[in-house]
């Protein structure tokens, strides 16, 4: 049982995650955790089922979300935590990225349909079945009606950017999504910085370079698929910068199987004093509007 750890990260049926937000927090508890956060993409419609579970769960429970920005052509992903859910800023940008989304995944639909493959759009919102609809729900059609073995396999060969049924998305810029998440009372944080990055410490750099005066609160430094050195880099950047550390294990349930709630791969531990940490900002935020 682990003692004093908590999980920043976590997705729900909400958007691309296999368990509930009530069943989120059982997990967490049955793991040992102090506290989690729901951050499902581009939605935060799971976070009323989530917020109520809590009041039967000896675990505090983190409204949040994590939206798609780009910057320098590259997607970033940043997480919002201690949200107010029904801020209108908030709930404006979200509508809009859904918007994009729905559109992408028509785009989709379209091009496996032409590569031969029998699929519907009324198909992929029965399989999705959540507010926010993205490639893994079609990775998931594709595998349920036979056509590949794992979703993996759906990704690597027509889903993945560059592959032949790939669409791009039009991304708002990190500097909105961090002005949305203030504007809702919560505190932004780039979410897995250099997972799967090559030259990780000048691409962050460069990225903080950006990200940092736009407003951005803290990174990630804790990540089920981090490296140790990875953690080291980003606990050293996010401590020169003076920005708050995170971690999460962005887990997914049976959609990522190799990753458990709280613990990620298996040696992920994020402690209970980051969270300490982010309520400390967030008072001497709230001080200084006084």
């Amino acid at each position: 049982m682990m003692q004093d750890l908590i999980d920043l990260h976590t997705h729900s049926t909400a958007s691309d995650g296999s368990e509930t937000p009530a069943r989120i927090l059982r997990l967490a508890r049955e793991q040992g955790l102090r506290a989690v956060a729901l951050t499902d993409h581009d939605t935060v419609s799971g976070l009323p089922e989530f917020l109520a579970a809590a009041e039967q769960e000896p675990v505090e429970a983190i409204p949040g979300v994590e939206l798609s920005t780009m910057l320098f052509s590259k997607e970033l992903h940043i997480v919002g935590l201690f949200l107010h859910p029904e801020t209108p800023e908030l709930l404006h940008l979200l509508e809009r990225m859904r918007s994009g989304r729905e559109t992408r995944n028509r785009e989709i639909i379209l091009k496996l349909s032409a590569a031969g493959f029998d699929v519907s759009y009324e198909e992929l919102l029965q399989e999705a079945g959540g507010e926010s609809i993205g490639r893994p729900h079609i990775a998931a059609l594709l595998l349920r009606k036979g056509y590949f073995k794992t979703m993996q396999d759906a990704f690597d060969q027509y889903l993945k950017r560059g592959c032949r049924c790939y669409v791009a998305r039009a991304l708002p810029e990190p500097a909105e999504a961090i002005r949305a998440i203030h504007a809702a009372g919560g505190l932004a944080i780039w979410a897995h910085p250099v997972s799967g990055q090559s030259g990780e410490r000048a691409f962050a750099r460069k990225m903080l370079r950006k990200l940092v005066p736009a407003g951005l609160d803290g990174v990630e430094v804790r990540y089920s698929m981090f490296s140790e050195h990875q953690t080291e880099l980003m606990t050293e950047l996010a401590d020169a910068e003076g920005i708050l550390k995170s971690g999460g294990s962005d887990f997914h349930g049976t959609n990522q199987p190799n990753i458990r709630i709280g613990c990620g791969c298996g040696s992920l531990a994020v402690p209970f004093d980051y969270l300490e940490a982010m309520r400390d900002r967030l008072a001497e935020r709230k001080g200084m509007s006084l």
